[in-house]
């Protein structure tokens, strides 16, 4: 006898292990931002961007399944007409064990857009008041846009109020606003309301670099993040295997674009952050390069299923050219002391990748299209929508955190650094000399600081390395 098999049972049996193996790649880019951010600050505070990093994935989790999941259910039948509301619908996850699978791919998302904040607010955020941030991203800020962008439900669908009015609903594959413009938009207004670390800015309010004190780590962050993003990119094309005519069909052309478009984009967006770096300074910088290439990848992170391959070549070069300006305008212009330009990486980036993808349309073929005006129109009312609801929702809940917590330490406690003033903690002892490692103050070295934290130095019969 024959066993009897079900090809739509075979179809999702393998969807969902697919889309579970692609969360654990998802995942793998919090140790990304992680180092990332470790290396753009000073020795002095690395332990409290580890400990702002592990509370955005541990707290985080527990508000988005206990609230945040179900706002976003919530908001979209909220602003979406053909969609009736219904709490108990919303809430329905939390005892569907069925429903867990695609509960855990909307948290890693929702991860991802908490952590990218403490990289703006590093230095001098006190750890209460972030943690308060981070309550706020994961149950209502960040949850409230994948419900008017994604599911087919909500107000920038095809079936919410403005999809029905333009007669199209709004395009970001894998977050491009929806996540990375939410958490770098969040950031550069955090940062703004912090204020910025002391030394940023002279007394004639010009900024003053304050070197962060591991390129190695800031590299090796960006290369575990890009490892991690084809999880974000490639697995939003969830389904591998489609059960067709009674048979099953391979997926292979959707994930071919999604990849390509993704590896292209990281490529290019280097690439052109190479050569402004190079242009703007006189030689290329590293950590330029770094954040041209995820400023490439968060561009075509919407697009990558809805343009050509060279429309992904072209956003992704837009986006890692556009880093250092960018950066310099944020910082010498407004003011704002956005420790890891989260801003430029992430919010500025996928605003502008995600706001062209009508004009790098793919066919299904592969061949080119444009996608009209109605979509161009869509796309930019929905990176309107979602950054202006992003920047008042985080003004409120940093308001919020201010007036319960207070935003920032003291000058004394970020003179000592937040490792020790807030943890009690220091990441590197052995670079504390030893008269202040008696003494119980965890600090980096005060003279011959070195960004590289290669250097050594003598006195005496002591010597440390000293970092920044």
């Amino acid at each position: 006898m024959l066993l009897q098999l079900d090809p739509s049972a075979i179809a999702s049996g393998v969807n969902n292990v697919w889309i579970l193996t692609v969360c654990f790649l998802i995942f793998f880019m919090q140790p990304g931002f992680a180092l990332l951010e470790s290396g753009q600050v000073r020795a002095k505070n690395v332990g409290n961007v580890l400990m702002k990093n592990m509370t955005d994935w541990t707290l985080g989790v527990l508000v988005f399944f206990i609230i945040g999941s179900a706002v976003s259910a919530i908001v979209g039948a909220l602003t979406d007409p053909t969609t009736p509301l219904s709490i108990g619908s919303a809430f329905a996850y939390i005892n569907d064990p069925t429903a867990y699978v695609g509960w855990f791919f909307g948290a890693v998302f929702a991860m991802t857009a908490a952590t990218i904040v403490s990289g703006a607010v590093a230095g001098r955020m006190k750890f209460s008041a972030y943690v308060f941030v981070v309550v706020a991203m994961t149950a209502i800020i960040y949850p409230a846009m994948p419900g008017i962008a994604w599911g087919g439900t909500g107000l920038l669908t095809g079936n919410g109020f403005i999809g029905q009015i333009l007669g199209t609903g709004y395009l970001d594959f894998a977050g491009a606003t929806v996540v990375h413009m939410v958490g770098g938009l969040a950031g550069l207004v955090g940062a703004k309301m912090v204020g910025p670390r002391r030394g940023r800015f002279d007394s004639s309010g010009d900024s003053t670099p304050i070197p962060g004190h591991s390129m190695l780590l800031a590299v090796l962050g960006t290369l575990f993040l890009a490892f991690g993003w084809y999880g974000f990119n490639v697995g939003t094309q969830a389904t591998v295997l489609a059960a067709e005519s009674g048979s099953l069909a391979f997926q292979g052309g959707a994930l071919g674009q999604v990849v390509m478009n993704t590896t292209l984009g990281m490529g290019a967006g280097a690439v052109a952050a190479m050569i402004v770096s190079a242009s703007w300074q006189g030689k290329p910088d590293p950590l330029w390069v770094a954040n041209g290439l995820l400023a490439g990848l968060v561009a075509v992170t919407g697009a990558v299923p809805h343009v050509t391959w060279w429309g992904g070549v072209i956003l992704g070069g837009i986006a890692g050219a556009l880093v250092l300006p960018t950066y310099r305008w944020v910082v010498d212009s407004l003011k704002i002391d956005d420790v890891c330009g989260v801003f430029v990486v992430h919010g500025s980036a996928g605003a502008i990748g995600t706001i062209l993808i009508p004009l790098f349309g793919v066919t299904a073929s592969g061949g080119y299209t444009f996608l009209g005006v109605n979509q161009l129109v869509m796309q930019v009312v929905g990176v309107l929508v979602i950054g202006t609801w992003t920047v008042f929702a985080t003004i409120a809940a940093f308001g919020i955190a201010d007036a319960i917590f207070g935003l920032r330490v003291s000058e004394q406690e970020e003179e000592v650094g937040l490792d020790e003033s807030e943890h009690g903690i220091s990441a590197y002892p052995e670079f504390v000399p030893n008269e202040r490692r008696d003494s119980g103050v965890a600090t980096d070295g005060g003279a011959g600081i070195q960004t590289d934290g290669g250097a050594t130095e003598n006195t005496g019969d002591q010597k440390w390395a000293t970092l920044a």
